[in-house]
């Protein structure tokens, strides 16, 4: 499909922090700065590496050390066993030139076994879809989904799952998730396939923060074509301890067109988010309706600042009382007037060579030929002077 380029203004005060062993950190208010769309790169359908499909690509994370990237499958290892692949992303003159693969590698569990499909064992099964990467102990730590299907005596429970592996995806350790994220036959926590999407180091990699993609059930319902309160939760968990030491609300904007048929499926949620300094976030929320090939995404800045600790709430409907967090829409690529899909990651990119910050943004293909793997580009602009901090 023809993409027609588009640019979209941001504006935002920039203060930049970087070294080998401290998250780059850009914090700012909406003000004085704009994001500008470059380019995007399609990656071939059906393309092979290494003896897999790359395919269902549900994030991206920058090693800047190494200038590579690191990109998770959401193939439920059906097609491949479970995995992720390392990559080269070249830009030249404002565009991605290649996109080389250099190494794939299958995630493994506690036993040091490739995972199964649904139809080798359905309740080991992973879904992965995130991934970061962490330069202080070089470790990778990735989310997967869980499974809830009910069916009677046949029904299906798998927890939602954060895991450390290395470099090689071999299993390292665990996070003990809170329980509120467990997996239940009766009409309270995680829905199907609305869990744990987006992933992010925060605090120069001393927690870590996830997020759940549609609200708990407790917590209200799905995001619908009006505002409606749909409140999704973002968890901190303590690198150290391995523990979940807060928890924050964030409501979901409503979806972004009307199904066709107009009772069909309809969706908007949270794939992705990165944290960017300052308890500052850019949060990825994906909006797609039966009837339109492209997915509708919008990035917002998100302030946790003020946002009230909710691990204590039973549910986030009213009446409870609390203050999710402030977020501002900073750019609705519907007006960029180029195609977008199912994109799911979001990731810092190099410094380009006029100085400035790229983004990276992956989409995820579900390995379907009427969709498209994408890698998006974009650029911080005005930047302030790069100092540690």
């Amino acid at each position: 499909m023809k993409i027609n380029l588009g640019i979209s203004v941001l504006f935002f005060t920039l203060l930049v922090s970087c070294t080998s062993t401290q998250q780059l950190t850009l914090n700012y208010t909406p003000t004085n700065t704009h994001l500008k769309y470059l380019h995007t790169y399609t990656i071939p359908h059906n393309y092979t590496f290494e003896e897999t499909i790359v395919g269902g690509l549900s994030s991206i994370d920058y090693d800047e050390k190494n200038n590579q990237y690191y990109m998770v499958s959401d193939d439920r290892s059906s097609l491949n066993p479970a995995r992720f692949y390392k990559a080269k992303i070249a830009i030249n003159q404002n565009k991605i030139d290649t996109v080389i693969f250099t190494k794939r590698s299958y995630l493994k569990d506690e036993m040091g076994k490739t995972y199964p499909s649904s139809k080798e064992n359905p309740f080991k099964t992973p879904d992965p879809e995130s991934m970061r990467y962490n330069p202080n102990n070089n470790l990778l730590v990735w989310s997967s989904e869980g499974e809830r299907t009910i069916r009677g005596k046949d029904s299906i429970l798998i927890n939602p799952s954060v895991f450390y592996v290395n470099r090689n995806g071999s299993w390292k350790d665990s996070l003990q998730m809170p329980a509120n994220l467990y997996m239940s036959l009766q009409e309270k926590g995680p829905r199907q396939n609305g869990v744990l999407e987006g992933m992010s180091y925060i605090n120069n990699y001393q927690q870590l923060m996830v997020n759940v993609e549609e609200p708990l059930q407790e917590d209200g319902p799905r995001a619908d074509l009006k505002p409606n309160g749909a409140m999704i939760r973002f968890y901190t968990f303590d690198s150290k301890s391995k523990q979940c030491i807060k928890q924050y609300a964030y409501e979901l904007a409503p979806v972004a067109h009307i199904p066709n048929p107009v009772n069909e499926f309809k969706i908007n949620s949270v794939p992705e988010f990165l944290w960017i300094g300052n308890n500052q976030l850019f949060v990825l929320e994906r909006s797609y309706s039966t009837g339109r090939i492209p997915c509708s995404i919008k990035i917002f800045l998100a302030d946790y600042s003020n946002a009230t600790d909710v691990s204590d709430f039973a549910s986030l409907k009213a009446p409870a009382q609390y203050q999710p967090m402030k977020k501002t829409l900073l750019v609705n690529f519907d007006q960029l007037g180029i195609y977008t899909d199912n994109i799911e990651g979001i990731s810092f990119g190099p410094i380009l060579p006029n100085g400035n910050r790229s983004i990276l943004l992956v989409s995820d293909n579900n390995f379907s030929p009427i969709q498209k793997s994408q890698i998006t580009l974009l650029e911080l602009t005005k930047q302030s002077t790069i100092s540690n901090q």
